[in-house]
């Protein structure tokens, strides 16, 4: 019989242990072992055998807060080996869903320390880990509270250096995670993009002009949802209303690229069906009038889709009748 067996380690203990290995993680591999084993300690209090004990939980997250451990695990997250990076998101990811009636704690704790959010974010820096910062990422956008503090943000506005500028992957994280800050909370973007417009569109369009295939793409696909979203109203009124907006719409109706034209047209069509169009957009329609018909009347007939078909259809009518 062993008469020294050592008590079970207690959430803060372990909390502790982690919080206080993270400075040292240049000391080399020796610590390794033990940092590993208090993360998958740390998910197992957390996720529990499907049932986790809420005491237990509760004890681990309140020690999580008090030790800015969230703060530390992300600013030294390069530095942990991939196995441990995993485990690392998963205990954000659960205790951002932990949610006790209508509170979720650790979002009210991220809204007083928002330098975690933007280690999150800084995480694109770094191809080794923007995978795994990126993943945190998204699942803070997913409250409303949160994706406020990005959007409000100047860092918002490097989105798209992270987009055009990184690997394939990484610059597809990216894009998700502006996506999710710009299409979930829609009343809350809607009065962002309402105040801030110019500021918005002049570095959205870099995007919708990149020359890259998927980013282009991409771009003019979350540009026809936002103005076609009922909350933006106010927002594509006025977008539809830009002779700018207008041209560069139909020089991209002619792209090389057919799935460019296809959302191209998506937006295109917003400009041609609004009912009460500005003069200085009705004049270059009106221009234009004979090209555009001709040009509608061959676009994309080997498309098999009944609604794009009536799309066309009702936008060769408007044009006619102009």
């Amino acid at each position: 019989m062993n008469f020294f067996k050592s008590k079970p380690r207690t959430p803060p203990d372990l909390v502790r242990g982690l919080r206080d290995a993270l400075p040292k993680l240049d000391a080399g591999p020796p610590g390794t072992e033990s940092r590993r084993k208090n993360l998958q300690q740390i998910k197992a209090i957390l996720y529990g055998d499907g049932d986790p004990l809420p005491e237990l939980v509760a004890q681990l997250a309140q020690e999580v807060y008090a030790t800015d451990l969230l703060y530390q695990l992300l600013l030294n997250i390069r530095r942990l080996e991939f196995e441990a990076r995993k485990d690392v998101v998963q205990i954000f990811n659960n205790l951002l869903r932990r949610q006790i009636g209508a509170r979720f704690p650790t979002v009210e704790y991220l809204n007083t320390h928002r330098e975690v959010l933007f280690a999150a974010f800084d995480g694109y820096r770094d191809e080794d880990v923007a995978l795994n910062t990126g993943m945190v990422l998204r699942e803070m956008l997913r409250h409303e509270p949160l994706a406020r503090i990005l959007l409000h943000s100047d860092q918002f506005y490097t989105f798209p250096h992270y987009i055009e500028t990184t690997t394939f992957g990484v610059s597809c994280d990216a894009f998700a995670n502006l996506k999710e800050t710009l299409t979930r909370h829609k009343t809350m973007v809607a009065e962002y993009l309402d105040k801030n417009y110019d500021r918005f569109f002049n570095s959205f369009t870099t995007l919708i002009m990149s020359n890259n295939y998927v980013t282009k793409r991409q771009s003019l696909k979350l540009l026809g949802e936002i103005l076609l979203d009922r909350a933006n109203f106010t927002v594509m009124t006025r977008y539809i209303a830009s002779e700018a907006n207008l041209k560069m719409m139909m020089n991209l109706l002619r792209d090389k690229s057919k799935n460019i034209q296809f959302e191209a047209f998506h937006v295109f069509k917003v400009f041609v069906a609004n009912p009460k169009k500005p003069p200085q957009i009705e004049t270059i329609l009106r221009r234009n009038k004979d090209k555009l018909l001709a040009f509608l009347k061959t676009f994309h007939n080997d498309k098999e889709d009944e609604q794009f078909t009536d799309e066309k259809q009702f936008l060769i009518v408007q044009i006619q009748s102009l």
